[in-house]
């Protein structure tokens, strides 16, 4: 049942990439940072080939506040194959529609696990890293800044995407993730599909010289840049070959 919303997180469930025991926490409630991130798994959820899991979701929605649920569903915001999928199980728009919807419906996710404050230092990098996955994930959505520059590197492409589905992601994070050299492609792919996260020119730069970047990709970003930073590029070694020679055409282009 798809729930018409899609976010970095919503779409790794999607593609059925999460495992039982991550989608069991996820239907009772939990890894939703948003409420349209909560309703969307929920709703997803309900449809999972394993009992448990759609019985779970089903329950959750059920026990869901009916007001501030209602009130959510009133929003502009919220996709229609929602609103559908949770009329067919009783709920209808609220007359007041709700304000704010940056909080989950309800919060099922215990505070994040203990963890090293700074995840740069070698020891506590590993003490990070070796929590496990549902922990991670945790921590990845309610952790603090130090972790999720650890977490983003995550060999689970689960955390990272928690990372970028995180509420407390700020601009400046995302400007930094796409300057990292030592992040999955599929991080900077998903902050490259983001207009949003485009209308920032450090993002958008960090992403072309990024030589992690796939070049499908860096290659789309080239209008984007200032005549500058395009001729920085085309003689820049570290990036593909093809991505400094087509920037190599286009800073010529430009001063013709």
């Amino acid at each position: 049942m798809d729930p018409g919303y899609r976010s970095p997180l919503v779409d790794l469930f999607r593609r059925g990439e999460a495992p039982r025991d991550v989608r069991l926490l996820a239907a009772s409630g939990a890894l939703a940072p948003r409420a349209h991130e909560q309703l969307a798994l929920l709703v997803l959820l309900t449809d999972d080939a394993d009992a448990l899991v759609s019985a779970q979701a089903a329950a959750t929605i059920e026990n869901l506040p009916r007001p501030a649920l209602e009130a959510f569903l009133a929003r502009e915001d919220v996709p229609e194959e929602m609103r559908e999928c949770l009329a067919a199980r009783g709920f209808a728009p609220g007359a007041v529609a709700a304000e704010d919807a940056s909080e989950p419906l309800i919060d099922t996710l215990a505070e994040a696990p203990e963890a090293p404050e700074d995840g740069d230092k070698p020891e506590e990098t590993r003490v990070l890293s070796s929590l496990p996955i549902t922990d991670r994930l945790k921590l990845a959505m309610k952790g603090t800044r130090e972790q999720r520059a650890q977490l983003i590197r995550d060999s689970n492409r689960m955390v990272a995407s928690a990372v970028l589905s995180s509420p407390k992601l700020t601009e400046s994070e995302i400007e930094a993730f796409a300057k990292m050299a030592n992040v999955s492609e599929d991080v900077l792919r998903v902050i490259a599909a983001n207009r949003g996260w485009l209308k920032n020119y450090g993002v958008v730069i960090g992403l072309a010289r990024n030589p992690k970047t796939p070049p499908a990709v860096s290659m789309q970003l080239l209008h984007r840049l200032n005549e500058r930073d395009t001729k920085m590029l085309s003689t820049d070694r570290n990036v593909p070959e093809a991505l400094r020679l087509a920037a190599r055409k286009l800073a010529l282009k430009k001063l013709g």
